[in-house]
């Protein structure tokens, strides 16, 4: 005997199902417009954060902008000053004439004693010596001269690397005092290269009743005599030099 089989009868119209599945459809769009919706609205959020947030830090950025542009040009300023400043020191050091004529003054009195009197000191600026140049070893303007030279003369002073010739001249008792004055050039570490330019003996007028000590001896007997013979004045011989050397304040490398 064959088993009997019994279907479900749906009483439901098709109307009615259908009608279901679309409330069904219509939830679940509503549903997912819903969720699209509040993922817009968080976005829109989040947007405007970020925006603002740009905004502030264009903000930021514009202002050390502004900062920086101001300090750049303060840096030029500087730059330009540190510049000028520099092209000073180096014209300045051009000028320079590195020389203290006080110490060199009180240098040669200390080596000069009573027995020889000075007529002429000058210090002269000189160039080196060039073996392509031989005309830069003359000496140009003088930096001290003696009351009886010229001041307008239009030679330039040279500028930069420049020794100093010292020249003096003046009268001496004897030829041992000029002697004994080499010796102490020499010997002195204000001068080096000390040579004797000239040297000879003269006679030197002077009043009797106001003669220096410039010699003791024979001689300046002598000059008693010849002054009370005349009644006023006399004569004795001295050693007439010149002597040249340098300022030793400078090392040829």
């Amino acid at each position: 005997m064959k088993g009997i089989v019994v279907k479900d009868i749906d009483f439901l119209p098709e109307w009615y199902k259908s009608g279901r599945r679309r409330q069904i459809s219509y939830r679940t769009q509503y549903f997912i417009l819903g969720g699209i919706f509040a993922v817009m609205i968080v976005w829109n959020f989040v947007a405007s954060y970020s925006v603002s947030k740009a905004k502030a830090q264009i903000l930021e950025m514009a202002t050390r902008q502004t900062q920086a542009e101001n300090v750049s040009n303060k840096l030029n300023e500087l730059k330009n000053e540190m510049n000028l400043f520099h092209k000073k020191e180096i014209l300045m050091e051009k000028i320079e004439s590195r020389i203290n004529v006080a110490g060199v003054l009180g240098e040669l009195s200390y080596l000069i004693n009573e027995r020889v009197v000075l007529s002429k000191i000058e210090l002269l600026a000189e160039r080196f010596p060039d073996n392509q140049d031989m005309e830069s070893s003359q000496y140009a303007n003088a930096v001290v001269r003696s009351v009886q030279s010229n001041f307008n003369t239009q030679k330039e002073f040279p500028v930069g690397n420049i020794r100093f010739k010292v020249q003096i001249a003046g009268v001496a008792a004897d030829a041992g005092d000029v002697a004994a004055l080499i010796c102490k050039l020499e010997n002195s570490p204000y001068f080096n290269q000390v040579v004797l330019s000239f040297s000879r003996n003269t006679d030197l007028e002077t009043a009797i009743n106001y003669a220096p000590d410039l010699k003791t001896g024979p001689a300046s007997q002598s000059v008693s005599s010849a002054g009370n013979e005349t009644g006023s004045r006399g004569k004795i011989q001295v050693s007439k030099f010149e002597i040249g050397c340098y300022l030793a304040n400078y090392i040829e490398e």
